[in-house]
C-alpha cells in the first residue's frame, strides 16, 4: 500500500511544471510528481537530488494510482499540461482514482470557458475543480509567481495555504515587490499575490485580459523603441540606456526592465547587438486572439489590445511585407534634431497609452462579471498583479489606489490620478503619433490607444450618422437626441436627393 504522506500533486514536468514543483517543496510542503513520459519524470528527480535542498520533498511517481493514492486527501491535484484536449485527457484519466471532495487544480492557460463546463462536469461526479491563472513564467513559477484562482470556496480554502506561500510577495504598505527568493530560502512576510477570484472560470478569464494587456504592453514598448531608432538613429543599447533609465520611475516594469537588457545585450556570434540578428516575426499562443474575441462579443472596446494581436499577425507574414516593401512606397524617414524632446514625448506617449491598456483590459473584465455573473474585486486583481506575473509593474499600484478610492469607478481614465496623467501626457502622445505618420512609421498600438482616449472623452460622436444609415438599409431604428433615450423611431426615407435608376 502507498503512504499518503504528498501535501499535494503535480501532474506535467515541463519547464513551469518542474519550477513550480520546486517552489512547493521549498515552502515545507511534499509534493508527489507524475508525467506521462516516466523518463522526464526519473530524469527531474536525479537532477532534484544533485542540485535542490528540499528535492527530498519531490516524490516522483512512475503510475498514476500511486501517485494519486500517495495524497493525503482531500487531495490536491494540479495540472500543468498543455491546455485543450491534454488536460480533458489528464482529467479523464486521474478519475478512476479520485475519491468525493479531492480537487483539481488546474493551472494551465485554459479557455475560460473549457474551465466553466468542466466544473460542472467534476461537481457532478463529487470532485472539486480549481481553475487558477498562473502568470510569471518559468522564474515566477519557481521563485513566486502570481495567481489568480477561481472554484468553489471550499475548495480554494483547502488549497489557500499552499497557494499564498508559493505567490510572489509584495510589501503590504508600498506595493513594491519583494526580491530575492532563492532555492531553499523563499520570501516570507509581505502580501501573497494570490486572491480568489471568483466562482468556476473566472479565475482563467483574468489571466486571459492579463494575458491581453500584456499583449499590448509588449506592443507599446515594442513601438517606442522602434521610434527611437528610426525618428533618431539611436542604436539598440542607447535605446537600452533610455528604457534603463525609464525603469526608475513611473515606467517601473519587469517588461520594461528586460527590455533594457535585451535592447544592451551583444551578439554572442558576431559583432553588433543581438537585437539586431533576431528575425521580426512574432508568435503567439492564443491568449491575446481570446481577448480580443471575447471583447468583440460582449461589445467592450478592447481596440487597443486588439491592435496589438493584429500588429502581431502582420509580422508573421514576412515574406509578403518584404515583396510589398518593393512595391508600396510611403515618405522618406527625416530624423529629427531635438533628442531630448522627442524622447520625452515616447516616453508620455507610451505612459498614455499604457493607461488606456489597462483602462480596456479592466473595462472588458467588467463586462464579463456581468455576463457571466460573476462579482470580482479590482483591487485585489490589480494587487496579485503587482509582483510575480509579467505584467507587474509600480504603475499596478496606482490602479489599486484608484479602485480602494472609488470601487465602481467606471473607467481607470476617471480617476483623478490617471485623468492628470493623460492631461499632462496627452500634447506628446500626439507629437508622437504624427510623427509616426508623417514618416510612414507604424504605431498600432500608440494610435489605437489614443483613439480610445478620444472617443471616450467624446460627447457626440459621428454614429448618428452611422444608426440614419443603419435605419435607411435595414430599417434598424433610432433614437432622437430631443426624446428621452429608450424611444426608437423609424423613417421611411424619401427618394429625394438620391438619383432615379432607368428602367
Amino acid at each position: 500500500m502507498t503512504t499518503k504522506n504528498a501535501d499535494i500533486g503535480l501532474v506535467g514536468l515541463a519547464v513551469m511544471g518542474q519550477n513550480l514543483a520546486l517552489n512547493i517543496a521549498d515552502h515545507g510542503y511534499t509534493i508527489a510528481v507524475y508525467n506521462r513520459d516516466p523518463k522526464k519524470m526519473v530524469n527531474f528527480i536525479e537532477e532534484c537530488k544533485k542540485n535542490e535542498p528540499s528535492h527530498d520533498r519531490v516524490i516522483g511517481h512512475a503510475d498514476l494510482a500511486s501517485f494519486v493514492l500517495s495524497i493525503k486527501r482531500p487531495r490536491k491535484i494540479v495540472l500543468l499540461v498543455k491546455a485543450g484536449s491534454a488536460t480533458d485527457v489528464t482529467i479523464n484519466a486521474l478519475l478512476p482514482f479520485l475519491e468525493q471532495g479531492d480537487i483539481i487544480i488546474d493551472g494551465g492557460n485554459s479557455l475560460w470557458t473549457d474551465t466553466i463546463r468542466r466544473e460542472k462536469e467534476l461537481t457532478a461526479k463529487g470532485i472539486d475543480y480549481i481553475g487558477s491563472g498562473v502568470s510569471g513564467g518559468e522564474t515566477g513559477a519557481r521563485f513566486g509567481p502570481s495567481l489568480m484562482p477561481s472554484g468553489t470556496r471550499k475548495a480554494w480554502e483547502s488549497l489557500e495555504p499552499i497557494w499564498r506561500d508559493i505567490a510572489a510577495k509584495v510589501d503590504a504598505k508600498t506595493g513594491e515587490p519583494l526580491e530575492g527568493a532563492l532555492p531553499g530560502k523563499p520570501v516570507v512576510g509581505g502580501f501573497s499575490c494570490t486572491e480568489y477570484i471568483g466562482p468556476d472560470g473566472a479565475g482563467h478569464y483574468v489571466k486571459m485580459v492579463h494575458n491581453g494587456i500584456e499583449y499590448i504592453d509588449m506592443q507599446l514598448i515594442c513601438e517606442a523603441y522602434w521610434l527611437m531608432k528610426n525618428l533618431l538613429g539611436m542604436e539598440a543599447d542607447e535605446i537600452g540606456q533610455v528604457f534603463a533609465e525609464w525603469n526608475k520611475g513611473p515606467l517601473s516594469s519587469f517588461l520594461i526592465e528586460i527590455t533594457a537588457d535585451i535592447l544592451q545585450q551583444k551578439d554572442p556570434m558576431g559583432p553588433g547587438f543581438l537585437v539586431d540578428k533576431i528575425l521580426d516575426t512574432a508568435g503567439q499562443k492564443g491568449t491575446g486572439q481570446w481577448t480580443a474575441a471575447n471583447a468583440l462579443e460582449l461589445g467592450a472596446p478592447a481596440n487597443a489590445i486588439a491592435a496589438a494581436v493584429y500588429a502581431r499577425a502582420l509580422s508573421s507574414i514576412k515574406e509578403e511585407r518584404v515583396a510589398a516593401s518593393k512595391i508600396l512606397k510611403g515618405p522618406a524617414i527625416k530624423l529629427e534634431s531635438d533628442k531630448k524632446a522627442v524622447i520625452e514625448a515616447i516616453k508620455n506617449a507610451l505612459y498614455c497609452s499604457k493607461i488606456c491598456a489597462y483602462a480596456q483590459g479592466f473595462q472588458l473584465i467588467d463586462k464579463a462579471q456581468v455576463a457571466y455573473n460573476w462579482k470580482l474585486n479590482f483591487v485585489e486583481i490589480a494587487q496579485i498583479w503587482r509582483g510575480g506575473c509579467i505584467i507587474r509593474a509600480r504603475f499596478l499600484q496606482k490602479i489599486t489606489d484608484a479602485y480602494t478610492l472609488d470601487s465602481r469607478l467606471k473607467n481607470l481614465m476617471l480617476d483623478p490620478y490617471f485623468t492628470q496623467e493623460l492631461s499632462s501626457g496627452q500634447t506628446g502622445w500626439r507629437d508622437v503619433i504624427a510623427m509616426a505618420v508623417k514618416n510612414g512609421i507604424p504605431a498600432q498600438g500608440f494610435s489605437a490607444a489614443l483613439a480610445y482616449y478620444d472617443g471616450y472623452r467624446s460627447a457626440v460622436l459621428p454614429a448618428n450618422l452611422l444608426q440614419g444609415q443603419r435605419d435607411f438599409f435595414g430599417a434598424h431604428t433610432y433614437e432622437r437626441t430631443d426624446k428621452p433615450r429608450g424611444q426608437f423611431y423609424h423613417l421611411d426615407w424619401p427618394e429625394a436627393g438620391r438619383p432615379q435608376l432607368e428602367v
